[in-house]
C-alpha cells in the first residue's frame, strides 16, 4: 500500500462466511476484553466486600431510579433469592433505599442513596475511562460496528430491556 490508501475492508457478505478459527478468536477476545472491562470495578468492589452482582444492581438502579424489584429481577436475569441477598447488603450498608410503592403497596421501588451514587460514579468512571480509550483508539466506524455486534448478540428479551434503558436517555 505504498500509494497511501488503506487496505480494503471485507464486505458484509464475506463476513457471513467466518471460519471456526475466526469465531474462536472473537470469542476469546470477548473473554479477555470482559476481564479488562471488569478489572477496575472489581478492585473498587473488593474494598467494599461486594461482587459484580452488586455492581450490576447499583448500575441499573442508578439508570432507572425508582425501578421496582421485579423490574430489576427481569433486567438482571437472576433469581429472586440472589437479588434479595444483594439488595439486603446494599440496603444495610446504606447504598440503596427501598420505598413502598404509592399505587401498589406490594411493590418496592429502589433508589441509590448519596453513598450509593458516589460508589456508582466511582465504578462507572473507571469503566468509562477504559471504554473511552478503546473507542478513541479504534475510531467511530469501529465503535458503531461493535455496538451493532453486541446488540445482535442479545436475546430478544434482553434487547427489549436494553432498548428501554436507552429510551430513558431521551
Amino acid at each position: 500500500m505504498s500509494n497511501g490508501t488503506k487496505p480494503a475492508t471485507p464486505s458484509g457478505e464475506s463476513l457471513l462466511f467466518l471460519t471456526d478459527d475466526q469465531l474462536r478468536k472473537g470469542i476469546e477476545a470477548m473473554f479477555f476484553a470482559y476481564r479488562g472491562f471488569t478489572a477496575d470495578p472489581d478492585r473498587i468492589l473488593e474494598n467494599h466486600a461486594y461482587g459484580r452482582a452488586h455492581h450490576r444492581a447499583i448500575h441499573f438502579i442508578n439508570r432507572s431510579p425508582g425501578t421496582t424489584v421485579n423490574n430489576l429481577l427481569s433486567v438482571l436475569g437472576v433469581t429472586k433469592q440472589s437479588l434479595n441477598r444483594v439488595l439486603r447488603a446494599l440496603i444495610e450498608d446504606g447504598l440503596v433505599e427501598s420505598r413502598v410503592g404509592t399505587r401498589d403497596k406490594r411493590e418496592r421501588h429502589l433508589y441509590l442513596t448519596e453513598a450509593g451514587t458516589a460508589l456508582e460514579q466511582e465504578l462507572s468512571t473507571a469503566q468509562r475511562a477504559r471504554m473511552r480509550a478503546a473507542y478513541r483508539q479504534v475510531g467511530p466506524e469501529a465503535v458503531a460496528g461493535f455496538r451493532q455486534v453486541l446488540e445482535a448478540m442479545m436475546d430478544p428479551e434482553m434487547r427489549r430491556h436494553y432498548n428501554q434503558v436507552r429510551e430513558g436517555e431521551r
